[in-house]
């Protein structure tokens, strides 16, 4: 059963083939992807294929992805993913995105703590990392806001050439 989540403002909710225009605006835009390390969409067809990509994640359970709309409207206006499980160590990295013409009005700020609440409660997480660009001031900005902390003993362990910041938050933290 998926795990819708609100909030005041927004709806956290499942990704749809209807999302695949959205999807596609999200991958391709060139001032959202500044800060990301992937191929960036060239037609709906790639937005398609990832959205099969994360249906499968999803029906292994090795993913939990939500597409952020506002609870008055379902066009998605960004995405916040629970991903690369360590069931070892109980953990997971959260990532999280939101078109352009949404930044600067606390949709994130509303959305990051649902997620956090659903990680710790009902997965019962007791870790979570976040990877960030080292220039990505505001991406930074929200994990402290939220308690998350610079990881160095992480940061050692980077694949070479990657310069990303790692955060991480415990459990109760």
């Amino acid at each position: 059963m998926f795990p819708y989540l609100t909030t005041e403002r927004l709806q956290l909710r499942p990704l749809s083939i209807d999302d695949a225009q959205q999807i596609y605006l999200l991958r391709s835009d060139e001032k959202h992807n500044e800060f990301i390390d992937r191929p960036r969409a060239t037609s709906l067809d790639d937005a398609k294929a990832f959205i099969d990509k994360i249906e499968k994640l999803l029906s292994e359970g090795t993913s939990h992805f939500w597409v952020v709309s506002f609870k008055n409207g379902a066009e998605l206006i960004g995405t916040l993913t629970l991903w690369n499980f360590d069931k070892e160590r109980n953990t997971a990295e959260i990532g999280y995105e939101l078109l352009p013409a949404y930044y600067g009005k606390g949709i994130m700020t509303e959305a990051l703590p649902a997620v956090l609440q659903f990680a710790f409660t009902t997965l019962k997480l007791s870790k979570i990392k976040a990877w960030t660009h080292e220039k990505n001031i505001r991406s930074s900005a929200l994990l402290l806001k939220f308690g998350f902390t610079r990881d160095a003993e992480a940061e050692k362990n980077r694949p070479e050439g990657v310069n990303d910041m790692i955060f991480s938050k415990k459990a109760g933290e």
